[in-house]
């Protein structure tokens, strides 16, 4: 059975390091921070690609030259051109002060690839759709996208069916305007589904159930 390890940038305890790399294949995200606790062996870095995380990344000779970056066989652009340029003008609109959320960083994802041996992915935008969608289940406050982490659970569980899931260094929480308390009522009953682990030890979470009376999605079907 294929394993694949989630590792999120929250705080990851440094003795699951060797635990983490014995994986198949291992995502990491951004500017790869989690791994000075959880070891630098890296497949794939997701990458925020629009907006200020991109262009922060993209002028980054340290993020060009991270050992986890350079190690990685593929980018993952967590966000579709095609669905950001249709979300500008409604951003426009409802949050003005976001004017270069929008901002495509996609071809210099795919030239630093080019140029560095590795594979560029763009993660289609029927996942952020669908992500939309599962939320929506549990009543979220407004938000203005799902986390990256969210879109790369979804992506892997659709890429991936049958492996074994894992995610590690996921809090939940950051940016307020992404659906966090929704997203992780999510995580919490796909893994109370079987459908994904948590690395960490944490209490006891009473599934919401939602899952279940929402029925089984083409993602997650096994």
């Amino acid at each position: 059975m294929t394993q694949v390890m989630i590792v999120g940038n929250g705080e990851i305890d440094p003795r699951y390091a060797t635990t983490i790399e014995t994986a198949d294949l291992i995502v990491r995200f951004n500017d790869c921070r989690s791994s000075t606790s959880s070891g630098l062996r890296t497949d794939v870095v997701a990458v925020c690609n629009t907006g200020r995380p991109a262009k922060i990344m993209l002028e980054s000779n340290a993020w060009r030259s991270h050992p986890a970056v350079m190690k990685a066989k593929e980018i993952w652009c967590v966000r579709d051109p095609r669905k950001f340029a249709a979300l500008r003008p409604v951003l426009a609109v409802r949050h003005p002060e976001l004017d270069d959320f929008c901002d495509d960083g996609t071809p210099e994802f795919q030239a630093f690839c080019g140029a560095n041996g590795k594979q560029c992915i763009v993660i289609d935008e029927r996942i952020h759709d669908w992500v939309d969608d599962a939320l929506h289940l549990y009543h979220p406050s407004p938000y203005v996208v799902p986390s990256s982490g969210m879109i790369v659970i979804a992506s892997v569980l659709d890429q991936f069916p049958g492996a074994r899931i894992t995610i590690v260094g996921f809090g939940h929480e950051g940016w307020e305007l992404h659906p966090f308390a929704a997203e992780k009522r999510l995580v919490e009953d796909y893994i109370s589904l079987g459908k994904l682990r948590r690395l960490e030890a944490r209490r006891a979470f009473r599934p919401s159930t939602t899952l279940d009376a929402a029925g089984p999605t083409e993602f997650t079907s096994r």
